[in-house]
Parts: C-alpha cells; sequence; structure tokens
C-alpha cells in the first residue's frame, strides 16, 4: 500500500495530528470506494501522490490565514478540499458537489477524520449564498464557465498577499482557456514544486477577482 512518504518529502512539518488524519484518510477511501466509486480503481493505489500531494499542490502557492472562507467547487470525493482542511485546520472549508453519492463520501470521510472546519453539501454553486476568500476547484469545467457560475461569491476585501480569487488545479496547455477571461491570472508549474512524473504538465492557476 502507498505510504504518507511523498507527502512527507515536501511538507516535513505535519504535526502528529495531521499525519495520523492523513494516514487514515487513505483507509477511509480505500473502503468507502469499494462501496461508491468516488475515485478510479488505477488512482485510489496511487491516492497520496495523485489525489493529496496533487491537492497540496496549492498549499506551495498560498498559506491560508485562520479564519478565511474557501469555497471547493465540485469537489467530487473530496479534492482538494479534505487534504487542504487537514493542512489548514483553522481556515472554513466549504465542499459542495451537484452528485449526491459524492458528497455522501466525502461526509463520511470528513466525520471519519473528525474535521470540524469542513461543511459538504449537495448543492450547485449557482445556489450557494455565501462569499469566500478564495474559490478552489479541480479539473470540473473551463475556467470561463467557473467565472460564469461563481464569479460573484468573493469578499470585497482580501487579508492574504493574493488577493481573493480562483486557485484552480489543472493541466496541458491553457492558452485558449485562459484567454477567454479577462482577469489578472498567474500560472505555477507543479513540477517547480514536486518532482514526480506525474506533476509535468500540473498547474495552479490563480486568477485574481479583486482589484
Amino acid at each position: 500500500m502507498e505510504k504518507l512518504d511523498i507527502v512527507l518529502k515536501y511538507f516535513p512539518d505535519l504535526t502528529d495530528a495531521q499525519k495520523e488524519q492523513f494516514i487514515k484518510m487513505n483507509e477511509l477511501y480505500q473502503d468507502w470506494n469499494e462501496k461508491i466509486n468516488v475515485v478510479s480503481r488505477k488512482d485510489v493505489d496511487m491516492l497520496y501522490e495523485r489525489h493529496v500531494l496533487h491537492s497540496l499542490g496549492i498549499a506551495k502557492v498560498i498559506q491560508f490565514k485562520p479564519g478565511s472562507k474557501v469555497l471547493d467547487l465540485g469537489t467530487g470525493g473530496g479534492f482538494p478540499g479534505v487534504p487542504l482542511a487537514i493542512m489548514f485546520p483553522k481556515t472554513e472549508f466549504y465542499l459542495v458537489d451537484s452528485i449526491a453519492k459524492k458528497i455522501k463520501v466525502v461526509q463520511e470521510v470528513v466525520a471519519g477524520l473528525g474535521l470540524t472546519n469542513v461543511k459538504a453539501e449537495q448543492v450547485r454553486v449557482e445556489k450557494v449564498d455565501d462569499d469566500f476568500d478564495f474559490i478552489v476547484s479541480r479539473a470540473v469545467a473551463p475556467l470561463k464557465t467557473l467565472h460564469n457560475w461563481s464569479q460573484d461569491k468573493f469578499y470585497k476585501m482580501y487579508n492574504h498577499e493574493l488577493k481573493n480569487g480562483y486557485l484552480l488545479l489543472k493541466g496541458g496547455d491553457l492558452t485558449e482557456e485562459l484567454a477567454e477571461v479577462k482577469r489578472k491570472k498567474k500560472v505555477f508549474e507543479l513540477s517547480d514544486f514536486f518532482e514526480e512524473e506525474f506533476f509535468e504538465t500540473k498547474k495552479v492557476v490563480y486568477v485574481q477577482m479583486m482589484k
């Protein structure tokens, strides 16, 4: 079974409590994935590299401050929201997805991990009546679509070095997609942070939503 070492390689300062949560997370997903398939059969055995570490690419770009609020749009099986919630226990995370069975798994994993900073609900993002510092997402939809769904969900004040906006896990050639939304952007190559081959084409795309 895959070990936590690949996460500790890049995040050596995890607390004992965080390490325990990440270890238990693997057990919970292995168990739940047999009942409700939310992670591909191939990827569930590479959970730490392809899901946990991939999600934590965002933590290489920004350190969420205590009390800040993050929306995980289209969380699927809980990525990137669940790993980020373990990494930033004093930040509030709201994980939403339109598919009930996926949210059921997320809710069970969150309960199993004892995460008190996560709320997971089956709801379309257009129906979310709240504001956030950042919206995170992983390969859910093109940027223009995400922007149309959720551009009104950001606080007007900011307290991070990066102004409020999107932090999106994406891959491949994004030239056309990024050109469709006229906002300030920055692309971070995950290969600059992680040496594994899986990350060669993976990126974190930051899109600023404040002037």
